[in-house]
């Protein structure tokens, strides 16, 4: 049975307007996250200096007046976020206690090399115990990602397979899923691998049962609305999108065009903000940000 809390963070991911903040860099793109935001490689030496000056970042947007659960309905968070605290309360608790934020947990530990035109997971063999912690933690749902680069008919079944594998098992510690394949924007053939990545998503979803619930995670598609039968697929509980690399301007205009699909960005969130900004200037930059982004999402 589904605590009080997780039913309140179902219904308001579910159905709630706004988007999914993003901010769960990991060890391989921390440091270019971290220089966009204004901190050079020379000011830490090492990955805990590193994790904490990015843990600063994080927490710098996360308590800003302006980040509340009135336009972001949740966050994306890495483990190293998860064991940390914000304003003395663990990261998850803080979000849902004091923002009403739902949070999420990356689970994935990187991609395995290319193959097949596509970059599977690495095995994640201490997941297990990684959903108990987040669930001890009041984690309402999880995030893996996996890469699509060419429009192989294989390597793109293989990266469904997996992500649906290791979906099942997230489901059956009490977690909800955000299952992601990306699709490289640079993808030579984006729009054909697209469209085999739809009808391997439409076949796996349709093999879950009725109470298997999963969020979807994609790359804005090559043709407006082109995920609406995954939108309105019963075993879906919401499609985020991901920025992938286009700019956040780009990245709005190509989501406003997408009905149904909301933001999960990371880059073309936090694009603008700087370790070097004043507290009113950063607060004030980043509330149009959001705006922004929650108005792309409300389409």
């Amino acid at each position: 049975m589904a605590s009080q809390a997780q039913q309140d963070m179902l219904k308001k991911v579910a159905s709630d307007n706004g988007f999914i903040a993003a901010l769960d860099q990991s060890g391989g793109s921390t440091p270019k996250a971290l220089r966009l935001y204004g901190v050079e490689e020379s000011e830490y030496d090492g990955d805990e200096a590193m994790f904490s000056k990015v843990h600063e970042m994080r927490s710098r947007i996360v308590t800003d007046e302006v980040f509340t659960g009135k336009r972001v309905l949740g966050a994306i968070l890495f483990e190293n976020t998860l064991d940390r605290e914000i304003m003395g309360k663990r990261s998850a608790q803080y979000l849902w206690q004091e923002k009403q934020v739902v949070p999420f947990l990356k689970v994935d530990k990187g991609l395995a090399e290319e193959a097949n035109g596509v970059q599977l997971m690495k095995d994640m063999p201490e997941l297990d115990a990684l959903l108990v912690k987040a669930n001890a933690q009041d984690v309402f749902g999880t995030k893996m990602r996996s890469v699509i680069k060419a429009a192989n008919a294989t390597g793109i079944q293989q990266v469904v397979t997996q992500q649906f594998t290791v979906g099942k098992q997230i489901l059956a510690a009490g977690l909800v899923p955000i299952i992601e394949p990306e699709v490289d924007i640079h993808c030579p053939d984006k729009a054909i691998a697209e469209a085999l990545l739809k009808k391997q998503l439409l076949e796996a979803l349709d093999d879950l049962n009725d109470e298997q619930k999963v969020m979807l995670k994609l790359t804005l598609p090559e043709e407006d609305n082109f995920y609406q039968a995954c939108i309105q697929h019963p075993n879906v509980i919401r499609v985020v999108a991901l920025s992938g690399g286009y700019s956040r301007e780009e990245s709005n205009q190509r989501l406003s065009r997408n009905n149904g699909m909301i933001a999960s960005f990371s880059r073309a969130l936090t694009e603008g903000l700087s370790a070097q900004q004043s507290d009113a200037y950063f607060s004030r930059t980043l509330d149009q940000t959001i705006e922004s982004i929650y108005q792309a999402s409300a389409s």
